[in-house]
């Protein structure tokens, strides 16, 4: 699941990707903790690593081909149990209500 959530944090952020420290601290995680996550990611080849052009000091994550990939086929397959499991189940009106809740909750 911690993986998952990495690869969305990079999927959001695009091309530029982000800082490790922003990721581990997004995460909740220590530094140390997030660079083993992000060792078994590269490791898998979903990420890439590079020195910071900012400062040199850090390093930015950025997903590679086969990360933007799998986040694609996640996001397809959590798209899918959404409408299955919830949004089929409901009919015109309730799906009205509820974009009508969601308009709310964005407005604040």
């Amino acid at each position: 699941m911690a993986e998952y959530s990495v690869l969305s944090l990079l999927g959001e952020a695009g091309e530029k990707g982000m800082r490790m420290s922003d990721l581990a601290e997004r995460r909740l995680m220590s530094t140390g903790g997030f660079t083993r996550l992000a060792d078994r990611l590269e490791h898998r080849g979903l990420i890439e690593r590079r020195r910071s052009a900012v400062d040199g000091r850090g390093f930015d994550v950025t997903l590679t081909t086969e990360g933007r990939a799998l986040l694609r086929k996640a996001w397809r397959q959590q798209y899918q149990d959404l409408r299955r499991l919830f949004l089929d189940r409901l009919d015109d009106d309730d799906l009205r209500a509820l974009a009508g809740i969601w308009d709310r909750l964005a407005s604040e």
